[in-house]
């Protein structure tokens, strides 16, 4: 069985937060300083190395000021991939 971290989706979920941050102008350290994290936080589950929490998730989308039923709406968008076995 595949590790859950490779899991397409957490993948997609790493992206669209990168993506939300960048578009809203925001430095990763700005994002870490709104949570009261290191940077190394932000950086490693933008990249996918760390995987999120349901609570982190809505404490990053708070930090970023994003609508975390637009966000779900957005991963539920994408076509289902195949798991890892």
């Amino acid at each position: 069985m595949a590790h859950p971290i490779h899991d397409p989706r957490n993948q997609r979920i790493a992206a669209l937060l990168a993506d939300i941050r960048k578009q809203r102008g925001l430095l990763q350290e700005e994002v870490a300083l709104r949570l009261k994290r290191p940077q190394s936080f932000v950086s490693k589950y933008e990249s996918g190395m760390r995987r999120v929490d349901l609570a982190e998730l809505l404490d990053i989308l708070g930090a970023l000021d994003a609508d975390p039923h637009a966000f779900i709406d957005q991963i539920l968008a994408e076509p289902p991939r195949s798991l890892p076995r």
